[in-house]
Formats: structure tokens, C-alpha cells, sequence
């Protein structure tokens, strides 16, 4: 089923997720809607917060996107990043490594908004699977980049907050807006 997302101004994208202890039914279910709702949406990531759920939980598919190159390894493998789509992340923990990038970003619930922000070259994540497993997954490119603005998601830190002062002065009347906008619902 496809899910509302929450736009910015609506106070669960600041919330922090709540690690989850069992997977159970309602997740499995959440899960699937999330995916259903990302790709409607033709994101590459999508967070609980983003469907009004504080949860570690994040979803995300680059498969879609052939000009923003990726590589990935799991478990030490190196895996086609497409191969491995779409990846379900819970309890998801990030060591950030390499230099910082500059590179283009948009959210989901920042509709029609756009920045550059610095995210680390390549991330190694350790998360557990919906069939219980730990996974350890090594990712340079798009899927870098998605990995930490999802997960930033599931710590309340939005891709505004990563903006330099230049280019979020110059989104302010969009983005004050959107708060208006969403607030007013």
C-alpha cells in the first residue's frame, strides 16, 4: 500500500527512530508499503520517519539510476550494486570514511528541492536484515551517498541541516513555505 510522505515542517522527521527488537508482521508489512511508496515516488531512499514511523528502519534502490555510478560489498563480497536491490537496513549503525564530496541531494519530503552537500566517499554499515541476519555492507557513490542521508533520517538530521549557510539562505522562502504548507494540514 502506498504511503503518505511527510513533508518537512511535520515534527517525526526530527525524531529519532526507535532500534526495533523483533521483526514481526507489522514491520514486514511497513516494509513492503515503504518500498511501494519509495518507488511511486521514484526515490532512492526512504525512511520510517518519512511515513511518520520513528524507526531504524530505511529502504533504499539505486537500481533506477545509471548516471551516478555505486559499488558495494557485502559481507566482504563485492556484489553488482543492481543485483543487490533494493537493500531493507534495520537498526542500521554508519562508520563514515575517505574524503568528503560534493554532491547533489534531494529528499523525498523536501518536494522540488535541490542541494549540493559534502557526504564521506564511501561507508561501511553493519544493520540487520528482515530474516534476522547482521550484514555488513562496504559502499562508495549514489548508494554512499543515499546510505548516509537515510540514515541521517533515522536520527532526526535532515539534508538541510548538511547545507552550507549560502545555499540554505537562498531556499529560505521555499523552505519556510513547505513548513507553513505542511503545519497548516
Amino acid at each position: 500500500m502506498k504511503l503518505p510522505i511527510v513533508k518537512y515542517g511535520d515534527p517525526i522527521l526530527r525524531a529519532r527512530g526507535k532500534p526495533i527488537a523483533k521483526t514481526d508482521e507489522r514491520i514486514r508489512a511497513l516494509v513492503s508499503d515503504m518500498l511501494e511508496t519509495m518507488h511511486a515516488a521514484n526515490g532512492v531512499g526512504l525512511a520510517a520517519q518519512q511515513v511518520g514511523e520513528a524507526l531504524q528502519l530505511t529502504v533504499l534502490d539505486i537500481s533506477g539510476v545509471e548516471d551516478r555510478p555505486s559499488t558495494l560489498k557485502i559481507n566482504g563480497k563485492n556484489v553488482e550494486p543492481v543485483v543487490a536491490m533494493p537493500l531493507v537496513l534495520i537498526n542500521p549503525e554508519l562508520t563514515l570514511n575517505g574524503e568528503r564530496v560534493l554532491g547533489p541531494e534531494g529528499c523525498l519530503s523536501f518536494p522540488e528541492i535541490n542541494a549540493d552537500i559534502f557526504r564521506s566517499e564511501w561507508v561501511r554499515a553493519k544493520a540487520e536484515t528482515l530474516e534476522g541476519e547482521t550484514v555488513e555492507i562496504e559502499a562508495s557513490g549514489l548508494l554512499a551517498r543515499a546510505l548516509q542521508h537515510e540514515v541521517d533520517h533515522l536520527n532526526g538530521i535532515l539534508f538541510i541541516d548538511r547545507m552550507n549557510s549560502a545555499a540554505k539562505a537562498s531556499l529560505s522562502s521555499r523552505l519556510k513555505r513547505l513548513q507553513k504548507e505542511t503545519q497548516g494540514q
